[in-house]
């Protein structure tokens, strides 16, 4: 567990912490790079559920639980995502900071149950590291989501950035949580893999294509994406 517990600091505290200086430091962005960045992510995201993730939970006979544990994933992750719109600027810039950093760090407890999760099934630490390193890289963007706001309604600039890099803690307690789920049987295995698949390829169809899509209209994201499955593929196998 303490390979799966430091594995996820870095990959939370790190991605939006890095986020948060990287708003510290720039006032726009180029939408293209953007778009290729969260498109490979999502590429690697898929791969790594389709022949990691899955693979590790559809044990024979279990394609059932496997199936409800994808759609409860998906729900409790669409549910925890929909706190994301409570930061719209209505009550002020600070208070919009603020209330983006509340929802993201409890957005980011199942993304930590994912990590931990991983590292649960035998063998499956490869996926583990894989997964952190795309979750830390999804963070930056949500890092600089909460910096943004705060910088730009007076908040001093480390002060935001040290908020930023604070909503990643939960992402342990939910690394934590998916590695004991994970190592309690087959069973538990399988539902906390499932759980974690469904919760990642929402994030992948639900947050990370459509904001690529909206940054650049082009077909060069789709490329983006596949290279994204292929390196997937090659760092899993």
């Amino acid at each position: 567990m303490v390979e799966a517990i430091l594995v996820t600091a870095a990959a939370g505290v790190l991605g939006t912490g890095l986020g948060g200086t990287l708003a510290c430091g720039f006032r726009r962005d180029s939408g293209r790079e953007a778009s290729l960045f969260l498109s490979f992510a999502a590429g690697v995201m898929v791969s790594v559920v389709c022949f990691g993730l899955l693979t590790e939970a559809a044990a024979p006979g279990a394609m059932l639980p496997v199936a409800i544990g994808v759609l409860v994933g998906c729900a409790v992750t669409g549910i925890l995502n929909g706190l994301l719109a409570l930061g719209s600027p209505k009550g002020g810039l600070v208070l919009a900071g603020l209330v983006m950093a509340a929802a993201i760090a409890v957005h980011n407890v199942p993304e930590g149950m994912v990590i931990g999760a991983s590292f649960a099934g035998e063998g499956m630490a490869k996926h583990g590291w894989t997964m952190a390193a795309v979750i830390g890289m999804h963070n930056i963007p949500e890092g600089m989501a909460v910096a943004a706001p705060l910088i730009a309604g007076g908040t001093r600039r480390w002060k935001a950035a040290g908020l930023a890099a604070l909503t990643g803690v939960p992402t342990v307690l939910g690394a934590m949580v998916g590695y004991c789920l994970g190592t309690l049987g087959p069973t538990a295995l399988t539902a906390t893999l499932s759980f974690a698949a469904g919760a990642m390829l929402y994030v992948v169809f639900g947050e990370l294509l459509p904001e690529a899509a909206g940054l650049w209209q082009s077909k060069i994201p789709a490329l983006a994406a596949v290279a994204g499955v292929l390196v997937g593929m090659a760092i899993g196998g």
